[in-house]
């Protein structure tokens, strides 16, 4: 028994069938647009330098959410509560020695961040990658990492001011008390530095 399509009905078949597509792509376009805005909201700043350093939103976007995978499959953990006290002595004394010798002081004290990130979980890599980590728990404190790290490893031949040290010292500071505070279940940092 053949079909017998009518001209009507042809025409309504083909306007349910684009309003379907219209919907869909509205859809996937709104999909996009939350996804933007859940990665800028979670990354802060962090966001833009991806973008920046990507050239592209679609890939910028696929780099962070690679980052929450890889961070998201590590084991984080907070510090006990003798590991906290030991890291609070260790902070204390490098901090006493910024006013003798300030240039140390910040080298211990990017050591000491990165004892503190590798006692939580996160793993020993290159200071990008470890930034790239960090970024997914504490995105708005990874700049100010970023930054204190390069005064810290910044050559002899090219010393930091007295005031580029103290800011990078203020800067440890903050991302110290970031990292061994305990942290809620679930709940990651998104306090302004």
């Amino acid at each position: 028994m053949p079909i017998d399509i009518t001209n009507s009905q042809f025409l309504i078949a083909a306007f349910v069938l684009i309003l379907v597509a219209i919907i869909a792509i509205a859809a996937y376009l709104q999909y996009r647009k939350t996804k933007t805005t859940a990665l800028r909201l979670r990354f802060a700043a962090e966001y833009d330098r991806a973008m920046i350093e990507e050239g592209s939103r679609r890939r910028a976007e696929a780099k962070l959410a690679e980052r929450e995978s890889r961070v998201r499959a590590l084991v984080i953990r907070d510090l006990g509560a003798t590991e906290r006290d030991r890291f609070v002595a260790e902070w204390q004394t490098v901090q006493s020695r910024f006013v003798d010798h300030p240039k140390a002081a910040v080298t211990e004290a990017d050591d000491l961040v990165n004892s503190i990130l590798e006692a939580r979980g996160y793993p020993r890599a290159s200071f990008e990658q470890r930034a790239a980590d960090m970024s997914v728990n504490y995105p708005r404190f990874v700049e100010s990492y970023r930054t204190a790290h390069g005064i810290a490893v910044r050559p002899a031949t090219a010393d930091a001011t007295t005031e580029e040290l103290r800011a990078a010292m203020i800067q440890y500071r903050a991302i110290f008390d970031e990292l061994v505070q305990a942290q809620k279940p679930g709940v990651r940092a998104t306090v302004a530095a």
